[in-house]
């Protein structure tokens, strides 16, 4: 019975954060205009700020999007690069928490035979399981929440997600981070420079990092290699 409470309250908390964020009037404070008055006004304090609105925001369901592309235009492409990370580490860390503790039990009850062995699986491979997930963009909150009613290590989750988010954290924030300084600067030739053309080809390329990774995984994946072996046998029987 106790799992199943939890369970519910889990159920709860989701349809609490999606409905806050969706058709409450807290909605108004979440756009980029009145989140960037919001840490204006924080001063000094306006990253560590912003790395708990992050956070919160991570657990709450808003757009990772929104949330970043707002730390790269405030604090620009290199520490915004940081103040995003480390709040999305954050957010990231507290949904699998809450994912873990309320949803595990439940999920591990209605996992069968069949599905055990690749719980079991992500526990024993779950850095690597992780670490994949985020190089292909694996939808972020739905799998941090997701990755709690699973078998695997936090520590590995943790450090999976960590490596797994650099490549893509950086490639976005760097592009709209250089976008907005040279749009602050009013020098509009600046758009012609190398920064902004690196940072546009870092993003376009971003695009087809999914596709390169399933690429390399498929290649090297072991299945790809049996019918290689079974040649190798058979030509060793005939000799």
């Amino acid at each position: 019975m106790r799992p199943l409470f939890k369970a519910l309250l889990f159920a709860a908390f989701i349809a609490a954060a999606v409905y806050v964020v969706r058709f409450t009037p807290v909605k108004g404070f979440l756009t980029a205009d009145a989140l960037g008055r919001f840490l204006d006004n924080a001063g000094l304090w306006a990253p560590v700020v912003y790395m708990v609105v992050y956070a919160v925001g991570v657990c709450l369901f808003l757009p990772g999007t929104l949330l970043t592309g707002l730390g790269a235009a405030i604090f620009g492409p290199y520490w915004g690069f940081l103040y995003v990370w480390v709040g999305a580490m954050l957010g990231a860390s507290a949904a699998f928490i809450i994912g873990r503790t309320l949803g595990r039990e439940f999920a591990a009850s209605l996992i069968g035979d069949r599905l055990k062995k690749y719980d079991d699986a992500v526990e024993r491979n779950g850095f690597a399981t992780v670490l994949y997930l985020r190089l292909v963009y694996f939808p972020f909150t739905p799998m941090n929440f997701g990755m709690g009613l699973t078998k695997v290590r936090f520590w590995d989750y943790v450090a999976g997600t960590g490596l797994g988010i650099i490549v893509g954290t950086f490639i976005f924030t760097f592009f709209m981070g250089t976008v907005k300084e040279v749009w602050a600067s009013g020098n509009w030739g600046e758009f012609l420079s190398f920064k902004v053309f690196f940072s546009v080809g870092l993003f376009v390329f971003s695009f087809f990092i999914p596709k390169i990774i399933q690429k390399i995984r498929g290649e090297t994946a072991p299945g790809r290699q049996r019918p290689l072996d079974d040649q190798r046998r058979a030509e060793t029987g005939r000799l």
